[in-house]
């Protein structure tokens, strides 16, 4: 993930405990590997933010929505409540707008 995008800044906001954030990161980063399949999904900024959203800062709560991402990453997306068309618009209030 690169640095500085607007999801990175939300997990280290989320997750201000000193080593936390760059777990996260390296946790999101080995998903696509770690499931084995929907790799071009399970690199998404959409996946990634559902996972962190879903987290809401809690680490129990960001692997079980890790593990949720690996069974079915598009139930994940239900959950977070991007799975509709309006999707992008709730990234935006979430993480702020994208930077393009």
């Amino acid at each position: 993930m690169t640095a500085g995008t607007r999801l990175e800044r939300r997990i280290r906001r989320d997750f201000p405990e000193p080593g936390s954030a760059p777990e996260i990161l390296r946790l999101l980063d080995a998903l696509a590997e770690a499931a084995g399949h929907d790799r071009e999904a399970l690199r998404s900024e959409r996946v990634r933010a559902a996972i962190v959203l879903l987290a809401e800062g809690d680490i129990a709560k960001f692997r079980r929505a890790v593990e949720l991402a690996k069974a079915d990453w598009r139930d994940l997306l239900v959950d977070a409540e991007l799975a509709d068309a309006h999707w992008p618009d709730r990234l935006d209030s979430e993480l702020g707008p994208e930077v393009r």
